[in-house]
């Protein structure tokens, strides 16, 4: 079993592989703590007092509520909130209908089952009951009417724990998410190094290593997406830790918006990580009986290097994140035109190439930009999906024929949300933009991005 729960302790402790995860519940109110995260320990080979400091100053308010302010700026909480005394970085903000910041969450219960259950309409590793435990904490703030649930899955052949979090509103009243993250880790020390990958169209994944030191240091995009700009991706590393040798713990998130996550040295030697979604203008109105629940973070800890790491990162997601046909099989090599063509193309040029590349083995023809409406340049006609008929002579259905008489597959270039200023979709629409009344509208490549959270324009 990779969960166990010790009653005595109350403590939960998470086993992947040679990895330990610690969680402990502290004090009368129930407090969540953040006890260990690192190389594989035994079941009582700890002391949950000693690894969450609570057995010294400022203690616990409990028996030391003169200083609980102080309690919370030391403490190393699990899933730490906005607003009661905790001033390094939070997972949660809110704002209540008298508008006030202030959220404490406390445990309540919790469950343990085999498998890992799904994460609804996003993406997220999967498992079944061989390869994982799922470990569901039940936690509230009773003022608020706010329950958060803190979901954790140990993959026990793999150094991996996932984290993601559900929060329901079971008030009568609206309560505005201003910043909802996935995970936190404090881990004890402060001489660690960062790694983070950085870069730019056909420049990516540059390696950067800096030192984490005190403060913060914050890696992000709200740019509406991940990219090469900056990974969605961190790791913590000892600074003595090489490709084969040293302990990192690795951090990635599995979605493709805006993120955020940051490393902050505290003022008592310990490291606090975070990630999530970016609250840079998120703001989720969670009307009474709704639910919110964020993207999955997958934490890797590795005591073989920044190798260990990365081998453990590609097993997790070969077998328990692609859900492809070709996940174990051998993808189709094949061609794509455009560098051979551009846009200046038709049936003739296409079937040549075709005819050419079948001959060499190659397996499948890909047609790219400029089938589609009067696509000569990059200048006009996104959103005109409508074949060109002067290019593709006998239409597309006679290209893609001829191609598979060659034994070849076809595939076919085109970007759905994307959107030309000249063309007769926005001229007819020009309301489905993603745009501000009264602004100029911000164009890349001359064109827009389609607004995808109106029904109209994914129905059309």
């Amino acid at each position: 079993m990779g969960v166990k729960y010790f009653a005595d302790k109350r403590i939960f402790k998470l086993d992947a592989n040679n990895t330990s995860y610690i969680i402990g519940i502290v004090d009368e109110e129930n407090f969540i703590g953040h006890a260990y995260f690192g190389r594989r320990i035994g079941d009582r080979h700890f002391s949950p007092e000693s690894l969450m400091r609570t057995n010294e100053n400022p203690f616990v308010p409990s028996k030391n509520n003169r200083d609980r302010l102080s309690f919370y700026d030391a403490f190393p909480q699990e899933y730490p909130t906005h607003g009661i005394g905790d001033f390094r970085e939070t997972c949660l903000e809110i704002r209540d209908v008298n508008g006030h910041a202030v959220s404490k969450l406390q445990y309540v219960s919790h469950r343990i089952t085999g498998g890992k259950p799904k994460l609804e309409e996003l993406p997220a590793t999967f498992g079944d009951e061989d390869d994982c435990t799922t470990l569901e904490i039940f936690c509230e703030d009773p003022v608020l009417g706010l329950e958060v649930d803190l979901v954790y899955t140990a993959f026990e052949k793999l150094d991996v724990i996932t984290r993601s979090v559900r929060l329901r509103n079971n008030s009568p009243n609206p309560i505005k998410l201003r910043k909802v993250l996935s995970c936190c880790v404090d881990l004890e020390g402060s001489s660690f190094d960062i790694i983070s990958l950085h870069g730019s169209w056909a420049r990516e994944r540059h390696i950067q290593r800096i030192p984490a030191g005190l403060g913060k240091k914050i890696f992000s995009s709200n740019r509406g997406e991940p990219g090469h700009q900056c990974n969605p991706f961190v790791a913590v590393a000892g600074s003595d830790a090489t490709e084969d040798f040293g302990e990192v713990y690795g951090f990635n998130f599995v979605y493709s918006g805006n993120f955020y996550a940051c490393v902050e040295g505290g003022q008592f030697e310990t490291t606090r990580v975070v990630m999530g979604i970016n609250p840079t203008d998120f703001e989720w109105l969670l009307e009474p009986g709704e639910q919110f629940v964020t993207p999955e973070v997958v934490m890797v800890c590795s005591c073989q290097g920044i190798g260990g790491m990365t081998r453990t990162f590609h097993d997790l997601y070969r077998n328990h994140l692609i859900r492809s046909p070709y996940r174990n099989k051998k993808r189709p090599v094949l061609i794509n035109n455009w560098e051979a063509t551009y846009f200046d193309f038709d049936t003739e040029k296409l079937l040549a190439i075709a005819k050419e590349a079948s001959a060499l083995g190659i397996e499948m023809l890909v047609m790219d930009d400029g089938w589609f409406g009067k696509r000569s340049d990059d200048n006009s006609s996104l959103g005109d999906w409508v074949v060109n008929e002067e290019k593709l002579k006998g239409g597309l259905k006679h290209l893609v024929d001829e191609v598979n008489k060659l034994g070849m597959d076809f595939g076919i270039w085109f970007e759905p949300e994307m959107v030309s200023p000249d063309s007769d979709l926005y001229r007819a629409h020009p309301d489905w933009c993603i745009h501000v009344e009264g602004r100029v509208p911000g164009l890349a490549r001359n064109q827009l991005v389609l607004d995808l959270t109106n029904p109209e324009v994914v129905e059309t």
